[in-house]
């Protein structure tokens, strides 16, 4: 399992390296979800320290007792009624895509006084199946966030549709991301970071090819 992160690590070197970027501006984000401890255990002790979990409740039973070791990032949907465990329990939230979800985000800053850092969601293939503000709303969406809410968001994320060229919809994303004044874009998983990287990731989630197929 340390081989496949040193190979990943590697392959993202590569390609930032390839498009005049330093290796260290790409996070890899390691995609625990559903996977066995067994897998996991060997890439935390091989250094990873960054984590990324679709599920709350899934990412508490797995990850509390380790919480100091990790930075951990919710990249699934997010209930507005977990709201509370979600921000007491992430360092990120890459999955802000509605005005329900934002208010609760808003009230809860206002009860404890902090948030995890945010992004939004972006649905770049416009997939009715898939979580994701559209991408003619984003702009709008990401004004009502800092205006109406009060939030800070940090970067956006994509996941493109399957079986289609990722390279537009990572060229979209980073358009929504500079005219709206964002440095960070999470994008890219384990078929298509490095060509993610090229278009200007900051972060890439990668679980398959880091930890096998999900059980």
């Amino acid at each position: 399992m340390p081989q496949a992160l040193d190979d990943i690590r590697a392959r993202i070197a590569a390609a930032a390296e390839a498009s005049g970027r330093g290796p260290a501006s790409v996070e890899l984000v390691a995609v625990s979800k559903t996977q066995e401890w067994s897998v996991v255990e060997p890439v935390l002790t091989a250094g990873q320290k960054v984590f990324g979990e679709n599920r709350v409740q899934e990412a508490m039973s797995r990850w509390t007792e380790r919480r100091a070791e990790i930075e951990l990032r919710l990249i699934g949907p997010l209930q507005s009624n977990k709201t509370r465990e979600a921000v007491s329990f992430f360092d990120v939230i890459e999955t802000v895509d509605r005005d329900k979800l934002a208010r609760a985000l808003a009230d809860e800053a206002q009860r404890i006084g902090k948030l995890p850092r945010l992004f939004v969601q972006v649905n770049t293939g416009e997939e009715e199946q898939k979580a994701g503000i559209i991408p003619t709303e984003a702009d709008a969406f990401i004004a009502r966030c800092r205006g109406e809410y009060g939030l800070t968001i940090e970067g956006l994320m994509c996941i493109p549709p399957a079986d289609v060229p990722p390279g537009p919809h990572f060229a979209l994303l980073r358009k929504i991301a500079e005219r709206n004044g964002l440095s960070k874009l999470s994008m890219g998983m384990s078929g298509d970071f490095e060509t993610a990287v090229r278009f200007g990731a900051t972060s890439v989630r990668v679980g398959s090819a880091l930890f096998g197929a999900r059980t």
